[in-house]
Order: structure tokens, then C-alpha cells, then sequence
């Protein structure tokens, strides 16, 4: 069954990499400003600009969006980007100021209708939407990331060109609705494709091989 074997994958990086204690985050606003940040480069990059607006106390909703964009931009710097990252905080800034800048409220919503309204803000993809739903508000939906299509395609689970959404109900349809196993899968699965599983994957010592159609082919 499709079920045991995700579980299955899930207790094999579990086992070797132990619990990842993802989002690396103090407070949901920081979690989504670092969600908008990771769009297209490396999460090292993101905490030096994180770092930068922890030093100016700007990882405030209100004192954010008070801050012009131009010096948001250079704060950010270090995510690529910058400038089209700058105007994606600011517009998710302008959504929510509907809500008095109150996550709370704003999360109160169930995962689709949240899902929804996410999707509804300017530079926000269902990526970055699902990783706001799952580490900001604490709900369980599946994050789909280039790791997991190259994961599952390697095992031979789903076509290499799934489509988002298809993968995403792949999870959700074969795993029990639980927020601390989404969460703590798709961290597993970017920690192996990082370490392991990369382009070029070192597949000795992968606590996957024997599952493992490209290892095997290869």
C-alpha cells in the first residue's frame, strides 16, 4: 500500500536524521517573512537578512510595514531578489493591516478559506501559501517543494512531472491528517535532498537505497 510505504520513507529519515525542529522561527511573522525570503535561494541567505531586521526590531508587523520599501529592499539584500521580495512583504503588510496586523484573527480561518485568501496576495504561490498554513498557522497541509517531486520520482512513487496539487493530495490522501507528521516530513525531506539526495545524489549510506528506483538504475 502507498500509505505504508510514505510512512515507511518517514521512519527511515526519522531514524537517521533524527527530528529536524522545523520552522526555525521565534514568532509566526518571522516564520512567513522567511517563507516570502527562501523563494529561490539558499536558507543561509535568509537569516543573514532576517538577522538584519531582528537588528533594527523590524520583524513587527506594524513597524514593518512603516519602513519605506527601498530600505526593506537593502535590509533583505542578502536573499536575491530584494527588491521583488520587498514588495511581496509589503503586500502581504497590506493584507493584513484588514486585520489590525492580528495573526490570530487572520489564521482563524480553516485551511482551505485560508488557503485561499493567501493565494489572493501578490507574490504569495502555493508553496509559500501551504508553508504559512502548515509552520505559521499550524494547520496540516502538505508543503510540495522541488525536493519532495524529486524525492517521490526517484522512488519511483509519481511521475517526475507531477503537478503541484497532484502531489500535494498524494500526501494528504495516503497520510493521516496530523500536523506534527506534514510538518516533520517536509522538513526530513529537505534535509536528506540537501545532504543526500541532491542533484548529483551520494547514494551510499542513503537510508533509503533499497527503496530506491534511480539508485538502483544507476
Amino acid at each position: 500500500m502507498i500509505a505504508d510505504k510514505l510512512l515507511d520513507i518517514f521512519e527511515r529519515l526519522l531514524g537517521h536524521y533524527g527530528p529536524q525542529h522545523w520552522w526555525p522561527a521565534e514568532t509566526p511573522f518571522e516564520m512567513i517573512v522567511g517563507a516570502i525570503l527562501t523563494q529561490s535561494v539558499s536558507w543561509a541567505n535568509v537569516t543573514k537578512a532576517i538577522a538584519n531586521l531582528k537588528r533594527v526590531d523590524a520583524l513587527e508587523p506594524a513597524v514593518l510595514a512603516a519602513m519605506p520599501v527601498g530600505e526593506l529592499a537593502q535590509l533583505i539584500r542578502s536573499s536575491r531578489f530584494y527588491n521583488m521580495k520587498a514588495g511581496k512583504i509589503v503586500a502581504f503588510l497590506e493584507h493584513l493591516i484588514d486585520y489590525d496586523y492580528d495573526l490570530d484573527a487572520f489564521f482563524s480561518k480553516d485551511v482551505v478559506a485560508l488557503r485561499g485568501e493567501l493565494l489572493s496576495i501578490k507574490g504569495v504561490g502555493m508553496e509559500t501559501a501551504d508553508s504559512i498554513i502548515l509552520y505559521g498557522a499550524h494547520k496540516p497541509i502538505f508543503v510540495i517543494d522541488a525536493y519532495t517531486r524529486q524525492l517521490m520520482a526517484r522512488l519511483g512513487l509519481v511521475p517526475s512531472q507531477i503537478g503541484y496539487e497532484q502531489l500535494r493530495s498524494f500526501f494528504e490522501i495516503n497520510l493521516p491528517s496530523d500536523l506534527s507528521l506534514f510538518q516533520e516530513y517536509h522538513a526530513l525531506i529537505v534535509h536528506h535532498c540537501n545532504r543526500t539526495c541532491q542533484k548529483r545524489p551520494s547514494c551510499m549510506g542513503c537510508p533509503l537505497i533499497s527503496l530506491c528506483q534511480f539508485a538502483g538504475a544507476n
